[in-house]
């Protein structure tokens, strides 16, 4: 396992080596003004557009722009970010724990309810249970998001005048505005800095602006795994050793749980990697709707701007989430399945 590991760590290296070979490829696409627009911080500085094409060798041989970008990217200059009117990398460390805060409430449930869900489905096949999940489960991965948090925000917010969009209600974000001293932002979650600054207040809050958002992310995306949780239930169960073991009056709980739905968790373990790494790519239209300031919502805003810099930097996070999750997949499916040996 060990070995494996270190194999997978190394071969990351390379993998991160071919993402930016693309990203760059890519970028290599727009034209040199068009580039230098990554250096520029004021409205002064896009009357020099020239003097920032020489000074940054933007019209130089590629292999040489090549090496420079690597450089500058590893000293953490990723450009400047006109939508946030800050350096790229500043802005992304700021909105980062927004989105980590939602994926850290969904994904759990995601996972949970897409297991539970699929193994009940798989167990009771063609029962009303079945029925009942896969109804669900059509509806829910056939549902646009944005139009499922749409009719949340308006049944909720628009008609209830409950359950808030937002990181966090307007009083409170003044308090911490006004008081900078009395409220310090250790992980940027409002969650867990409000309990780790003693303002439980502040957490219920935060929680409160969380239902809806975390809700509409669970019954869109788990649908796929439940789906997927489901199709693996009936084949195990299909499978000799569970007819053997019925046929020898084995206990259900035993034969449904401790054999046959551990043997169909290996496509489910990938499938949910996967929805947890698409995740953290902001999950823009939930951002966007309930106007939570993550990464999605810039991710969007710099989308439409054209706001390269911005675009570039998500690419290679994208690619690093990717990487790690699909490391983290195989290593538990020798964990899931002791039949697998990675050596």
């Amino acid at each position: 396992m060990t070995a494996f590991i270190i194999r997978r760590l190394i071969f990351l290296v390379f993998v991160l080596f071919g993402v930016s070979i693309l990203i760059f490829g890519i970028l290599m696409t727009f034209s040199p003004e068009r580039r230098a627009a990554a250096y520029v911080t004021t409205p002064q500085q896009a009357k020099d557009i020239p003097k920032i094409i020489e000074m940054y060798g933007l019209d130089d041989p590629y292999h040489q722009q090549y090496f420079r970008w690597v450089k500058e990217i590893s000293t953490g200059n990723l450009g400047w970010s006109l939508v946030a009117a800050r350096p790229v990398l500043d802005a992304f460390l700021y909105l980062l724990p927004y989105t980590i805060e939602l994926n850290l409430f969904a994904s759990p449930l995601i996972i949970i309810f897409g297991i539970w869900l699929g193994t009940q489905a798989g167990i009771h096949r063609d029962s009303w249970i079945d029925h009942s999940t896969r109804v669900f489960a059509i509806i829910g991965w056939s549902l646009p998001t944005f139009l499922f948090a749409l009719v949340l925000l308006m049944i909720f917010y628009g008609y209830f005048s409950i359950l808030p969009p937002g990181l966090i209600g307007d009083d409170i974000a003044m308090w911490i505005v006004d008081n900078p001293d009395k409220f310090t932002r250790y992980t940027g979650m409002y969650t867990l800095d409000g309990l780790l600054n003693g303002r439980l207040d502040v957490t219920l809050d935060a929680l409160l602006h969380l239902v809806m958002p975390v809700v509409t992310q669970v019954i869109v995306v788990v649908a796929l795994l439940m789906r997927v949780m489901r199709s693996g239930m009936i084949e195990e169960l299909s499978r000799d050793y569970v007819i053997t073991a019925r046929a020898k009056g084995a206990d259900k709980r035993t034969m449904y749980f401790g054999h046959a739905r551990k043997n169909a968790l290996i496509p489910v373990v990938t499938v949910a990697g996967q929805l947890v790494a698409f995740s953290m790519e902001g999950s823009i239209a939930v951002e966007v709707v309930f106007n939570r300031q993550g990464i999605g919502q810039w991710l969007a805003a710099s989308a439409t701007q054209l706001d390269m810099p911005v675009l570039m930097c998500m690419c290679m996070f994208m690619g690093i989430v990717f990487v790690v999750t699909n490391l983290i997949i195989d290593i538990l499916y020798a964990f899931i399945d002791p039949r697998i040996r990675l050596s």
